[in-house]
């Protein structure tokens, strides 16, 4: 585990528990920087792209808690997937869908078990993995992004991590890290 901070304040922002994705890294900072900029991060471990495996996750995780994580990452073996089109999901949300999805259901599940009192995404709906690329409240529809992502896919990636980052404005950043199988 590598942990870069342990003492952040928890009135403001939230942890989230991801796979970063670095092969889709420009795309989305660009993207985050186009909606707020206060959210692009000067941490340079930060991964932006992502696909979130626990969120929220705790505001303030004990190191009990970091190694509770840290077992579920040591068991998890690493794994090569795809991200070949974007899909909307029906609120609107612009993604994409990591194939084979299963490793990363795995990890939710197993995240979700060890922590329940960390609902995905607060119960409000199911898991689903998935990449955000954009959403179409900030104007952009299925065939823009299709065609502004076209460089970048289909794109190859190898899960190896899981990162617990912060997220607040102004202070994006990684709290911690485990390799994937130990």
């Amino acid at each position: 585990m590598t942990t870069t901070t342990d003492a952040r304040p928890s009135s403001r922002g939230h942890s989230v528990l991801v796979v970063p994705v670095p092969e889709l890294e420009a795309y989305v900072v660009d993207r985050t920087r186009h909606y707020d900029d206060s959210f692009v991060s000067a941490d340079p471990g930060f991964v932006h792209a992502h696909i979130t495996v626990l969120a929220p996750f705790l505001p303030r995780p004990t190191s009990s808690d970091l190694e509770r994580v840290a077992k579920i990452a040591q068991a998890a073996a690493p794994w090569t997937y795809g991200l070949a089109d974007v899909e909307m999901s029906a609120g609107g949300n612009l993604h994409l869908a990591p194939e084979p999805a299963a490793p990363f259901a795995a990890l939710t599940a197993e995240l979700y078990a060890a922590f329940p009192q960390c609902p995905p995404y607060e119960g409000r709906f199911e898991p689903v993995p998935h990449l955000t690329v954009d959403h179409v409240a900030g104007g952009a529809d299925l065939e823009s992004t299709r065609t502004s992502l076209a460089p970048f896919l289909p794109a190859r990636c190898r899960a190896d991590r899981i990162s617990l980052q912060w997220y607040a404005n102004h202070d994006c950043h990684v709290i911690a890290e485990w390799p994937l199988g130990g």
